[in-house]
């Protein structure tokens, strides 16, 4: 199934500067994988060492916050959009 991914700008290195990718899978787990066979190295950036999404990433499937889903295993429709959002910190 193809989805839609939008890339932050910290990640466009990897995705030679497109905002928005294509990508296939039926749940965030397999897009990942399909996003790293085509952009070697996106996915060390989005999941930590144990394959569980980084504590500053935030990936959205429309506009749900995986987190509050099934996580990696939240179903991405044909025609999904998914959003991977770096978490901003200040103060």
């Amino acid at each position: 199934m193809a989805v839609s991914v939008r890339v932050p700008t910290i990640l466009r290195t990897y995705t030679g500067g497109e905002s928005e990718v294509t990508a296939e899978g039926a749940n965030v787990a397999e897009v990942l994988e399909d996003l790293d066979a085509k952009y070697s190295g996106i996915k060390g950036r989005i999941l930590d060492e144990d394959g569980k999404l980084r504590r500053f990433v935030n990936v959205y499937v429309g506009n749900d916050d995986v987190r509050f889903q099934d996580d990696l295993a939240t179903p991405t429709p044909d025609g999904t959009e998914i959003s991977v959002i770096p978490a901003v910190a200040g103060g």
